[in-house]
């Protein structure tokens, strides 16, 4: 299943065209694709903002194994 459309529950090919051609009717033929670049970017951006975020966690994670790791370390000095 979808996860973007999970929420919805099952969604077949009928309700799609249903959806479709009220968007048609509200929007016109002209405005249509303006709609679709706008949604396309918009996806492209959330896209974008969560995959930086994901990948500041993983180096904040991997930070964070690092100065574990050298805490332990029995070669280093202490500071006491």
């Amino acid at each position: 299943m979808d996860p973007f459309l999970g929420f919805l529950g099952p969604i077949g090919w009928q309700e799609l065209l249903i959806i479709l051609a009220l968007v048609l009717i509200i929007f016109g033929p002209r405005k249509l694709p303006e709609i679709a670049e706008a949604f396309g970017k918009s996806i492209n951006k959330f896209k974008a903002a969560t995959r930086d975020a994901s990948d500041e966690v993983k180096k904040e994670l991997k930070d964070a194994r690092r100065g574990v790791e050298q805490d332990d370390d029995p070669k280093r000095p202490r500071d006491s």
